[in-house]
């Protein structure tokens, strides 16, 4: 297969350098024969003239380790795109204003292929992603003595975006995607693990999840023996204003019942007071927290 491809897009390349290049005239024609009446053999004709070009930009790319026809394929998409915009009566070049569509295609690959962390997108963002090496080189060059935070400030400046910003976008351009699955000699003992495996979890210990377990299981047992020495409106009142997930209001509690609030409340916390007592006399670990 991938032997296929290369023959392919060697094919391609020889086809398009051997295309002829167009006349001002020649092209006009043909870009009006395709804008009035879409005329398929002259867009093909443009498009194959133009392929070149599409090739010499998707060169300027090949430094993010994307597969050179993959590049050119996404500039002729970009080439297709001008070619169904173009206005052949503002006596502009094609290659002139194609060359944008074909670009902004090729950076628009390169962007969400890059890497499978997405950056961003605007057109500050690109600026940066494109720009970053060739500036951090040059002033490199011009100053070996400059240090990472000054660069950055200086490479900010010159762009138009923050030096936090492009803090960020250095150190991943500085290194690659890492599969969480990719795996890991294990030292002397030779054995195979994965990042993964590596990886510092949140999570508690197994031994603090089965010590909660038990101690939410206990704090179970003992509000309910407690709860058993209540009276039946003791016990709605806790139940309804202390234990169930959206508390009732003294007020509503009180028209259920057919008292006031405030005999709500005395019984509440008459029946808190109980609770309390018998937690703390029946359980001595209670009074110790």
């Amino acid at each position: 297969m991938a032997t296929k491809a290369i023959t392919a897009n060697r094919q391609m390349v020889r086809a398009a350098m051997a295309a002829p290049y167009l006349e001002r005239d020649e092209e006009h024609d043909l870009a009006v024969r395709w804008k009035d009446n879409k005329d398929q053999d002259a867009l093909h004709s443009i498009t194959m003239a133009h392929m070149r070009l599409v090739i010499s930009m998707a060169a300027k790319f090949r430094n993010y380790g994307l597969p050179m026809s993959d590049l050119i394929q996404e500039g002729h998409v970009g080439l297709l795109e001008a070619a169904a915009r173009f206005d052949p009566e503002r006596e502009v070049r094609f290659s002139t204003y194609a060359t944008w569509w074909i670009r902004a295609s090729i950076q628009d690959y390169v962007l969400r292929n890059w890497s499978i962390v997405r950056g961003g997108t605007s057109s500050a963002q690109k600026s940066l992603f494109f720009n970053l090496r060739r500036l951090r080189m040059r002033l490199a060059q011009d100053d070996p003595a400059l240090t990472e935070s000054a660069m950055h400030s200086r490479i900010a400046n010159t762009l138009g975006v923050h030096a936090k910003d492009v803090a960020v976008m250095d150190a991943r351009l500085s290194g690659s995607d890492s599969s969480l699955n990719a795996p890991m000699s294990d030292g002397e003992s030779g054995a195979s693990s994965e990042r993964m495996d590596f990886l510092k979890s949140d999570e508690p210990l197994p031994d603090e999840q089965v010590s909660t377990i038990i101690d939410e299981e206990r704090r179970h047992i003992w509000l309910s023996d407690a709860l058993d020495t209540l009276n039946p409106r003791e016990l709605r009142i806790i139940r309804e204003r202390r234990l169930a997930e959206d508390g009732a209001t003294l007020e509503s509690l009180g028209e259920v019942l057919g008292i006031s609030k405030e005999r709500v409340r005395q019984i509440e916390n008459r029946a808190l007071e109980k609770l309390r007592m018998v937690l703390t006399t029946r359980t001595p670990e209670i009074a110790s927290m």
